[in-house]
């Protein structure tokens, strides 16, 4: 009997048909061992038991047919729209199907190849046609797991093509089997769930059709369940097993630094720091998310948080994850602590205090600093060194460090960390979380993790499954929704028109393109080509360019120009998604918008209207999907990110959870967790209740080897005891 541990460990090499550049081709997609392959399930079907003749399809029918190519063609009507045309033959008669500016269709369908194209009949100049229909190129009819029966229909891999992936998993799964269930048998019984050795065999060869929901639910629950299991396994370490920092602020600098702003905190900024507080006085690590829309004030309740924690002699850290971003956080601090009085006097007599002498009632200074991979700087000493400053914070002279992930690599070397604050945690996998705890030394840093992506409940139970969570679910004062507009290019001339009126009245305006520099493969706006067309077309305005492959002084200097005031319009690409405040600028334009997710735009708009003056975001766009029509309707329609973040999720798909988001591989290959809710919850439910009763999965050993094999590495500490 095989388990999926061991075929976690068996190379997907080792199946036949799949050696040498198919395996590499596989591992590009992140299929590298058998367990893998058995997971790249089909991603549809095709019945091929009820065939239906071309001739005998009824207009207005959703349906896929089957026959062979017999012409292939391409058309540009105009310079910008490319029409492809195939004609597909079945015995019986002849339809059309037509495609808009998917040139790869040309590529694909081959004359005398047999494929099936799946989408609604309609009759275009009395012909039978398919508009964009889903398009699968089939084997030959004679191949025996393609005739009379349901066909799967897997997602090619490279060079790998669906056909060849069916046939490598039929070697694969009847070698394997039976497959084992480490799953005690009262959770499968609760859950009504199939044999997981059956569910691997029906989600990839099903008998008939409505053996796919049964199977696909099972398969679903047990990678729920593994990965509840290790959230499960995190929590209980957080909670029960690390050593925390009983902190006992009496609230002097926090205090000070509240009663210094120029406004009120909202209610639902003293509420969470209310419940952040009482985090802090455990001895249990604080492991707290803070969710907040932009502009909701999360950045003034993390300081309030560091210094609750400075105050007792433990130091601080910011973690975000761009430098612009670092950049943003280290000006912001330093404005809001100078206004507080908590800056140090350079000229003074305590310019050179050390830890010991930093909080008296003479001087409360707090002594900060930036590291990002391309520059230090720091709020007590007008120039240090990279070297100075590391060695500084070994020995805690630095209270608070701003940076990037250069914070979490080799060099970087804690006194006393004692709160950590990660940035857009979205940008930053869990590993990466776990990296820059273990920058404390016996002790582990109270954790305060925020975002201004709001993330739907279905998603905080994976991504953040581990977390207490906290929101800011109110605007302060004065602050009204931006008023969002989508333009055809056509109407691009009312955006520069809004943008010179709100320059005369002396405020400033964004401008973002996709690109940094044009591209022959993509027709969309750059950067590059917009700031210098905009130069020409607003002569009278000064006009400033940022982008992502400037070196890091050199967006710092743009920067710097733009919240002085000294540019009126800052084109850029999404490098000012996130963290860059200037309350003057009220206009933000956004071309080329269908090219942008609804969390990138969301974030885009919240960049204006910050201020005293109200804010409008236009977006420039001509899509040609309903589903870019439909995210640029959600934007201009509401300003709730929850709504538009639960729209994303379902557009977007949901990433990877444990390690770093740049792998490439999702942790989830077969749920959906806004389709499989209820099956989330009944997976998180069974697999607390293990972990509760058994908490090194001591009892279940071959469970424990699963979550290790599935997920990976990167949760190897889970089970150090």
């Amino acid at each position: 009997m095989a388990s999926l541990s061991r075929l976690a460990e068996v190379a997907v090499s080792e199946v036949k048909g799949l050696a040498g550049k198919r395996s590499q081709a596989l591992a590009n997609s992140g299929i590298h061992s058998v367990a893998d392959l058995l997971h790249h399930v089909p991603r549809r079907y095709i019945d091929r038991s009820r065939k239906v003749p071309i001739a005998q399809i009824p207009l207005g029918a959703e349906v896929t047919v089957i026959g062979e190519v017999k012409a292939v063609s391409t058309r540009r009507p105009r310079r910008n729209l490319a029409i492809i045309e195939a004609k597909i033959f079945d015995d019986t008669a002849m339809i059309k199907a037509v495609w808009f500016n998917q040139t790869f269709r040309q590529r694909q369908l081959t004359v005398g190849s047999q494929v099936a194209l799946s989408g609604v009949v309609e009759s275009f100049r009395g012909a039978l046609q398919m508009k964009s229909p889903a398009v699968d190129v089939l084997d030959s009819p004679s191949e025996s797991l393609e005739t009379g029966r349901v066909v799967p229909i897997h997602s090619s891999a490279g060079n790998v093509s669906p056909g060849i992936m069916r046939r490598a998993i039929h070697n694969a799964l009847t070698r394997s089997r039976p497959i084992g269930d480490p799953i005690p048998p009262a959770i499968v019984a609760d859950n009504h769930l199939m044999s997981r050795d059956q569910a691997f065999w029906d989600i990839h060869f099903p008998e008939s059709m409505d053996r796919i929901g049964p199977a696909r639910h099972r398969l679903v629950y047990d990678e729920l369940f593994r990965l509840e299991l290790a959230l499960a396994l995190q929590k209980r370490i957080q909670m029960f097993d690390a050593v925390g920092i009983p902190h006992e602020p009496s609230g002097e600098l926090s205090g000070r630094f509240i009663s210094g702003l120029p406004y009120e905190l909202t209610g639902a900024q003293k509420r969470v720091l209310d419940e952040i507080e009482g985090d802090l006085r455990t001895a249990h690590p604080m492991h707290r998310l803070l969710q907040g829309e932009v502009g909701s004030g999360k950045t003034v309740v993390a300081v309030a948080t560091l210094l609750n924690g400075i105050e007792g002699g433990w130091q601080g850290a910011i973690m975000a994850p761009t430098e612009v971003l670092a950049e943003q956080h280290y000006l912001g601090v330093t404005s809001l602590l100078a206004d507080a009085g908590l800056s140090p006097d350079l000229h003074g007599p305590g310019s050179d205090l050390g830890m010991d002498s930093l909080f008296t009632s003479d001087d409360p200074a707090v002594h900060f600093a930036l590291l990002t991979g391309s520059r230090a700087a720091a709020n007590y000493k007008p120039e240090i060194s990279r070297t100075e400053l590391l060695e500084d914070v070994a020995s805690g002279q630095v209270d608070l460090l701003v940076g990037t992930h250069a914070l979490i690599q080799e060099g970087v070397v804690f006194s006393r960390l004692g709160v950590a604050v990660v940035d857009e945690q979205h940008r930053f996998g869990v590993a990466q979380r776990v990296q820059l705890k273990e920058k404390a030394s016996d002790v582990v840093p109270d954790l305060l993790i925020m975002t201004a992506t709001p993330i739907p409940r279905t998603l905080s139970m994976t991504l953040y499954g581990d977390l207490d969570v906290s929101i800011i679910d109110e605007m302060p004062p004065g602050r009204t929704p931006v008023k969002t507009s989508v333009l055809t290019p056509m109407e691009e001339s009312t955006a520069w028109k809004l943008i010179m009126e709100e320059a005369a009245e002396g405020r400033q305006a964004f401008v973002v393109c996709p690109l940094v520099e044009d591209s022959p493969k993509v027709e969309a706006a750059s950067a590059v080509a917009e700031y210098e067309r905009l130069s020409a077309l607003m002569p009278d305005l000064r006009v400033g360019l940022i982008h992502g492959q400037l070196r890091p002084a050199d967006k710092e200097a743009v920067m710097a120009e733009f919240r002085a005031g000294d540019i009126d319009v800052l084109v850029s690409t999404t490098v000012i998604e996130v963290g860059i405040d200037v309350p003057n600028a009220t206009v933000m334009v956004i071309e080329d918008a269908d090219r942008f997710g609804l969390s990138q735009l969301h974030q885009l708009r919240g960049r204006v209207g910050r201020g005293e003056y109200p804010g409008t975001c236009l977006l420039i766009a001509d899509p040609t999907t309903d589903e870019a029509e439909g995210r640029l309707a959600a934007m201009a329609g509401t300003n709730d990110g929850f709504r538009l973040a639960e729209e994303d999720l379902r557009i977007r798909g949901q990433g990877t959870v444990f390690g770093t988001r740049q792998s490439g591989v999702k942790d989830l290959r077969l749920a959906d967790i806004l389709e499989d809710f209820d099956t989330l919850v009944a997976a998180r439910r069974d697999a607390f209740g293990m972990v509760d009763d058994d908490p090194q999965l001591s009892g279940h050993p071959e469970l424990a080897a699963e979550v290790r094999a599935m997920l990976g590495d990167s949760v190897d500490w889970l089970f150090v005891s």
